[in-house]
C-alpha cells in the first residue's frame, strides 16, 4: 500500500513538484549572493544611531532603514517627491548604489509562491508542498524498508541502475527536501491566516509630544542599538510633527518620540512571531547562506527523483504479465499467490500458471495480500515470493502473515524464493513465510526452495519436483525478461591451459561503435569494475551466461577470463571465437565486490578462471595499497594465467606479495594450503584491518573457507564477523538450493553464488 500511494502520488503532483522545486533552487541564491555581496560589520562597530545620522546625512528625508537577515541595508527615502532606495554600507553608512531588486527573482519568487495564479495559485503551491511532505515521508518509510533499518540506511545501495539511482538521490536529499516541504506548508498556512498571531498583536499608536524634533544622531535609544539588531527603522513623516520613530529589533518594536527620544512603548516579539522567523529563516536560508545552498541543491534532485520514478513506474507496470484463464478463487483447486516488487516474480507465476491450466487444473492466480480466510475447493497453495531490501516482504505481501492467521483451511503448501545472492538476506521473506506457515501446521507439498538470479534452470527443476508430486508432467520454461544488450568486439585473446585438459582464455572486448545519441542514452549500462557481471548471449538464444569482469571501462575493453567447460554452450562458444566476432552482452554491477579506498592490507584468493576480477583490482591499485594475491592453478608451465602481467605489477610495487600453489607439480597443492602455511602472516594482515576478497569455484571456496577459520580459531575471530564488518566478501557456497545436476557451474564473486547452466 505504501509503494502503490508513493508511486500514484508522486505522478500526480510531480508536476506542480518540479515547478516548486526548481524555483525554490533558483531562489536560495538569493541569500549567497546577498551575503557576498554585503559589507561585514564587526559587532558594536556602529549603532543604528550612527547609521540613521549618516544616511540621513546623504539623502534627506528618509522614510525608514531595513536590515536584511544577510545583512544588506537598504535605505528608503524622498527626493522630488519621488521615492528611491539605495544599498547602503552598514559599517560607514555611505551610499553604494541604487537598490534594484532583480525583475527575473521577482518572478521566480511569484512563480514560486503562487504559480502566477493569484490565490489559487497559493493553494496550489501549499498542496504541493504537502505532496512534497508525504513523498518525503513515505519515500523515507520505503527506503528504511529497502536498506534494512536505520543501522542500514549509509550502507551501499544495490540493484538495478534506475532503482539505486532513484534511492541514492532520495537518500542524499531527504532531509533538505522534508525541511523545505515542513516550513513551506507552514509558510502557505501562515499566508492564508489559517494561523494566526505571527506578527505583533496589540501595538499601540501612540502620539509623540509635537516639540521641536531632535537631531537623529542624539536619539540615546538608537545609539544603544547595535547595527547587527537592526531590522527596520521607520522615521517620522516630515509633515507631521507628532510623528514617531518605530525602530524593530531582533527583540520587538521600540516606538520613540521624536522630540524627547523617550521610548512611548516597548512591545516584545510573540512566541509565535519568533516561531514564524525562525521558520521562514530555514525555509529561506536567509541569514544562513550555507543552508539555503544545501536547501537548493536538494531541491534540485526532485526533477530527478521525479523521473527516475516515473521510469521505475513504467518498467514495473510493464513487467506485470497479463493471466489468461484464471480460474475463480472459489472454483480452483490450485491457488498461486504472488509476493513481487518489480513484478519479476510475477512472470514466473504467470508461466507456472498456464502449464498448470494446460495440465487440467482449476488455478486461481492473486497477490500474496489477496490470501482469503476460505477456499472451497482447494487442495494445494504454492507461494512464489521475493524479498524486498534487507529481509522485508515486498509490497504486495506485506500483510500475508497476518491473513494466514485467520485462514480456515490450512491447505498442502509449497513456497519458492526468488533473491540474489549478493544480498545479505538471501530470500529471507520466503524463508519467513515458509517457517510461519509449518509452525502454523500448514502442511507441506514441497520442500521450501529458494531461486537466485531468476534462473530459469532452476525454476524448471523446481517444476519437476512439482509435477511429480502431483503426477502430471510439468515442463516449465520461463525466461525473464533480457536487458537491452551492447554489441562487444573481440579485439584480443590469450589461451592457456591445453596442456593440462584446461582450456582457459582471456577475452578483451571492445564496445562497437554507435551514434552519439545512443550511446548517450546507454552510458550508465557501460560503466563497470572489476567484479562486475557481463551477461552473455550464446548465439541459439539461450538464457545469458554470467562471466565476473576483469577490468574497468576505464581499461578502455570488457576483459574476461573464462574456462571452457565440457559441453558448456556459452564457454564453448567464446572459447570458439575468433578476433573480430562481435557478441551480444549486458553488464550487471555487483556493489559488494569493491575493494574500498582503505590503505590497509588487501588478500585477494582466487583459483583457476577466479583470479579475473582479482587481477583488474591489481591493475588499478595505482595508491599502492598492499595487495597479496593467493592463487592455484595446475601448472606453471601451462596454465599460469596472467603471468607477465603479475610479475610486471610486482615490479612496480601495485602488487606486494604472489603466492601460489600448482597441484599438478611435485610438492605441488591447493591455494588453501598455501593460505595454511602462511597462516600466521595472513592473521597479520587480517590483524591489521585487512580485507579478504575471493573469487573461484565452488570447491576452492569451500576449502578457503574451512582454512580462514582454521587460520582465525587461535585469534577467537569467525569469517561471519569479518563479513558483518565488511572485512570479508567470499561465499561457502553451501546455499545452493535442491535439484541442480552435475552440469552446474558455479562463478563465486563477492559473496554471490551466479548459476552457469550448459546444454
Amino acid at each position: 500500500m505504501l509503494r502503490k500511494f508513493h508511486s500514484v502520488f508522486g505522478l500526480v503532483a510531480a508536476l506542480l513538484v518540479a515547478v516548486l522545486t526548481v524555483t525554490g533552487a533558483i531562489l536560495s541564491l538569493e541569500p549567497v549572493m546577498e551575503r557576498a555581496a554585503a559589507p561585514s560589520v564587526e559587532t558594536s562597530a556602529m549603532s543604528v544611531g550612527d547609521l540613521a545620522a549618516a544616511t540621513t546625512a546623504q539623502h534627506g528625508e528618509v522614510e525608514k532603514i531595513v536590515r536584511s537577515a544577510s545583512g544588506s541595508v537598504i535605505v528608503t527615502y524622498f527626493r522630488d517627491d519621488r521615492a528611491n532606495a539605495d544599498l547602503v554600507d552598514p559599517a560607514t553608512g555611505q551610499t553604494i548604489g541604487p537598490y534594484a531588486p532583480s525583475a527575473f527573482m521577482q518572478f521566480v519568487t511569484n512563480l514560486h509562491r503562487s504559480f502566477l495564479w493569484g490565490d489559487t495559485g497559493r493553494a496550489a503551491a501549499g498542496l504541493s508542498a504537502l505532496a512534497m511532505v508525504l513523498l518525503s515521508v513515505s519515500g523515507g518509510l520505503l527506503l528504511l524498508s529497502r536498506m534494512g533499518g536505520w543501522k542500514a540506511i549509509l550502507k551501499p545501495v544495490r540493484g538495478a541502475t534506475f532503482h539505486r539511482l532513484h534511492a541514492l538521490i532520495g537518500r542524499a536529499a531527504f532531509l533538505g527536501l522534508l525541511l523545505s516541504a515542513l516550513t513551506g506548508c507552514y509558510m502557505s498556512l501562515v499566508n492564508f491566516e489559517l494561523i494566526s498571531d505571527v506578527a505583533v498583536n496589540g501595538l499601540p499608536a501612540p502620539e509623540g509630544s509635537g516639540g521641536e524634533r531632535l537631531r537623529v544622531s542624539d536619539l540615546k535609544i538608537l545609539k544603544s542599538v547595535d547595527i547587527n539588531d537592526l531590522r527596520e527603522l521607520t522615521f517620522p513623516y516630515a509633515g507631521d510633527p507628532t510623528d514617531i520613530y518605530a525602530l524593530t529589533t531582533a527583540q520587538g518594536v521600540i516606538q520613540i518620540d521624536a522630540s524627547t527620544g523617550e521610548a512611548l512603548s516597548t512591545t516584545p516579539h510573540s512566541a509565535m512571531r519568533r516561531i514564524y522567523e525562525f521558520i521562514y529563516m530555514l525555509h529561506t536560508g536567509q541569514g544562513l547562506w550555507p543552508l539555503a545552498l544545501a536547501l537548493g541543491l536538494s531541491a534540485l534532485t526532485a526533477p530527478f527523483l521525479s523521473a527516475t520514478g516515473l521510469y521505475i513506474w513504467w518498467k514495473r507496470r510493464n513487467s506485470m504479465p497479463r493471466i489468461r484463464k484464471n480460474a475463480p478463487a472459489h472454483l480452483a483447486d490450485t491457488i498461486i499467490l504472488v509476493g513481487s516488487e518489480g513484478n519479476a516474480t510475477w512472470g514466473f507465476a504467470a508461466s507456472l500458471h498456464g502449464v498448470l491450466t494446460t495440465a487440467g487444473l482449476r488455478v486461481h492466480i492473486a497477490p500474496m495480500n489477496g490470501l482469503r480466510p476460505a477456499y472451497a475447493k482447494a487442495e494445494r497453495m504454492l507461494i512464489l515470493t521475493s524479498t524486498y531490501g534487507d529481509g522485508a516482504p515486498p509490497a504486495s505481501a506485506c500483510n500475508f502473515l497476518a491473513l494466514a492467521s485467520l485462514v480456515e483451511k490450512r491447505l498442502p503448501v509449497a513456497v519458492l524464493g526468488f533473491g540474489d545472492h549478493s544480498f545479505p538476506k538471501f530470500c529471507a521473506f520466503a524463508n519467513d513465510v515458509a517457517q510461519s506457515l509449518s509452525k502454523a501446521g500448514w502442511p507441506e507439498l514441497l520442500a521450501p526452495q529458494n531461486i537466485d538470479q531468476q534462473s530459469s534452470q532452476a525454476f524448471g527443476h523446481w517444476g519437476e519436483s512439482l509435477g511429480a508430486k502431483l503426477g502430471v508432467h510439468l515442463a516449465l520454461a520461463h525466461q525473464p525478461a533480457i536487458p537491452t544488450t551492447e554489441t562487444f568486439e573481440l579485439v584480443g585473446r590469450t589461451d592457456y591451459g591445453a596442456q593440462v585438459q584446461a582450456p582457459t582464455a582471456v577475452l578483451r572486448f571492445a564496445l562497437v561503435k554507435t551514434s552519439f545519441w545512443t550511446r548517450l542514452l546507454r552510458l550508465a549500462s557501460k560503466r563497470f569494475e572489476p567484479g562486475d557481471y557481463v551477461g552473455i548471449l550464446p548465439p541459439s538464444g539461450a538464457a545469458p551466461r554470467y562471466y565476473s569482469i576483469a577490468s574497468s571501462n576505464r581499461d578502455g575493453v570488457l576483459e574476461i577470463c573464462v574456462r571452457k567447460q565440457p559441453g558448456g554452450l556459452c564457454s564453448t562458444f567464446l572459447h570458439d571465437l575468433a578476433e573480430g566476432a562481435t557478441i551480444k552482452a549486458f553488464i550487471r554491477t555487483n556493489e559488494n565486490f569493491r575493494a574500498g579506498t582503505a590503505a590497509t592490507p588487501l588478500l585477494l584468493i582466487g583459483a583457476g578462471a577466479g583470479i579475473g576480477p582479482l587481477m583488474g583490482l591489481i591493475r588499478q591499485n595505482d595508491r599502492l595499497r598492499p595487495m597479496h594475491l593467493y592463487w592455484g592453478g595446475r601448472s606453471p608451465s601451462s596454465d599460469f594465467l596472467y603471468e607477465d602481467e603479475l610479475n610486471t605489477c610486482l615490479s612496480d610495487k601495485r602488487l606486494k606479495g604472489l603466492h601460489t600453489a600448482f597441484s599438478r607439480v611435485p610438492g605441488g597443492g591447493y591455494v588453501q594450503d598455501k593460505l595454511v602455511a602462511d597462516g600466521a602472516a595472513v592473521l597479520d594482515m587480517i590483524g591489521r584491518g585487512g580485507k579478504i576478497m575471493v573469487c573461484g569455484g565452488r570447491n576452492m571456496a569451500k576449502g578457503v573457507s574451512e582454512a580462514l577459520e582454521k587460520i582465525l580459531r587461535p585469534a577467537n575471530l569467525t569469517l561471519a564477523q569479518l563479513r558483518e564488518k565488511g572485512l570479508y566478501v567470499g561465499s561457502s557456497l553451501n546455499r545452493v538450493g535442491r535439484g541442480f545436476n552435475h552440469k552446474l557451474n558455479i562463478l563465486v564473486s563477492a559473496g554471490s553464488a551466479y548459476f552457469l547452466m550448459h546444454a
